[in-house]
């Protein structure tokens, strides 16, 4: 993990922090079961990111403004929210065209999230699919 990276999330409050670790352990395996290449982690807006060659990048935060959320962000100029709002509204909620929120109170929709995360890493492969080959 890269030195800002780590100082990003040695300074989230413990409980925000063990979800985001967690969150971040999701997004490493399925770029290595899914043998997407090379992961870039990076800070962009300030925010732990994740990208690959074939895909659009995933952020993720915890913000002191929403104590009780965390936030999974996508490029507000692709199909990925659209598409997920999609297949899971009535399981997710949403931030306009760019953000996926969850509750820290709530357990971890893991496997919706693999699936949208993983969108995501592949977006370039997708994108011209109907609901991105979903």
């Amino acid at each position: 993990m890269q030195l800002a990276v780590r100082k990003k999330f040695d300074g989230y409050p413990e409980h925000a922090k063990s979800i985001l670790l967690e969150l971040r352990s999701l997004v490493l395996d399925i770029v290595h079961e899914q043998n997407l290449g090379e992961v870039e982690e990076t800070l962009k807006w300030g925010e732990p990111s994740y990208l690959v060659k074939t895909g659009s990048t995933v952020r993720f935060d915890w913000k002191q403004k929403s104590p009780d959320s965390y936030f999974i962000y996508f490029n507000c100029k692709t199909k990925l929210v659209d598409t997920f709002r999609e297949l899971y509204s009535n399981d997710l909620e949403f931030q306009g065209n760019r953000a996926i929120v969850l509750r820290l109170s709530e357990p971890m929709p893991t496997t919706i999230l693999r699936h949208c995360i993983e969108l995501s890493l592949k977006y370039k492969k997708v994108r011209h699919l109907p609901l991105l080959g979903a």
